[in-house]
């Protein structure tokens, strides 16, 4: 019996008895004493339940709870999480324990040990959990601790940022001003969503690309959520923009596989062909990042259309097949 089992069935004897002493639980457990008197600590300091030692009848039960409730609620875990579940407590611990000193510092050492419990509650401790369980960051840009407390503090109290921001595309640095919306982490970084007063539009900002952030006294422009999820959801990926094309793409039966379990946007549809190809059509409006998603199939991916998007796929993959040849792709003919 491991140890989630043995919380459930303290549980269980707590509930159908109204007192249990302590030579029932060894027995129907089956384990020593240490191992039960450990159990119980765990349940009344971990998991709050509300148990006592009945001096009078010498055995333990449930204290009774009149009125409301003090204090967190007594509630046993599930036998195990789920994908998502699993997934959403180790990725929250792996940021915690990246994060440093800052806006929240108070709050991080409880919140920190609160998801251990959940983790620990499952019937294995934490440290053979992250042993086990491995969340890979690919492609982290850092970001100053400083400049993240300053636009994070900013988005929550609406007011608006001077930012120096650098345009990669363009290799320049430019100054705007920009009234903040929401924070997004996406593909292991962090992105600020907000109105440019500059362009006068909703832009994507990556925050390892922002060198210098002022707080503004001016209120922050209100964009209503609906707008923000038009401009920004609807495009592909990070970038901003209502879709203006729908690519299809045709995968090998090989590789749909792979690719029919992924979801590459909210509003993709997919199906497969009489040969047995996995056709998947999504919306975009900047073809900078379903450009980077498609060469990384290599072969095993046909661009059907649009015309625009299909040549550029052709020509960026001889590109790179020049240059693992040794060739220069400045020099192409």
């Amino acid at each position: 019996m491991d140890r989630t089992e043995r919380l459930y069935r303290i549980n269980q004897l707590l509930e159908s008895r109204r007192v249990v002493p302590f030579h029932v639980f060894e027995e129907e457990l089956e384990v020593s004493p240490a191992t039960l008197k450990r159990d119980l600590e765990y349940l009344r300091s971990r998991l709050h339940a509300p148990i006592v030692w009945d001096r009078a009848q010498r055995g333990y039960r449930f204290e009774e709870q009149r009125g409301k409730q003090a204090g967190p609620r007594y509630e046993l875990p599930g036998l195990w999480f789920n994908d998502t579940e699993a997934h959403a407590l180790l990725a929250m611990q792996h940021l915690l324990e990246g994060i440093q000193p800052g806006l929240l510092a108070e709050s991080i050492a409880p919140l920190k040990a609160q998801i251990a419990t959940l983790l620990d509650s499952a019937g294995h401790t934490t440290a053979e959990i992250f042993k086990r369980i491995k969340l890979l960051p690919m492609g982290r840009r850092s970001v100053p601790a400083k400049e993240f407390e300053t636009i994070a503090k900013a988005v929550l109290t609406r007011k608006r940022l001077r930012i120096t921001h650098y345009n990669r595309e363009r290799g320049e640095e430019l100054t705007r001003e920009v009234s903040p919306q929401r924070l997004v982490h996406y593909r292991d970084n962090w992105y600020l969503d907000a109105w440019c007063h500059l362009r006068e539009g909703i832009r994507v900002f990556g925050l390892d690309a922002i060198s210098a952030v002022e707080v503004l006294s001016t209120r922050a422009k209100a964009v209503p959520e609906r707008e923000l999820d038009e401009e920004l959801a609807g495009s592909y990926g990070i970038f901003a923009g209502k879709p203006k094309h729908t690519a299809l793409l045709r995968f090998t039966p090989a590789r749909a596989r792979w690719v029919s379990k992924e979801q590459w946007h909210p509003q993709q549809r997919a199906w497969y062909d009489e040969e047995g190809y996995y056709l998947l059509e999504v919306p975009y409006a900047d073809d900078r990042e379903i450009v980077m998603d498609i060469l990384r199939h290599g072969a095993e991916v046909e661009v059907v259309r649009p015309a625009g998007l299909r040549g550029r796929i052709a020509e960026l993959g001889g590109q790179v097949r020049d240059i693992h040849a040794g060739r220069s792709p400045a020099v192409i003919s």
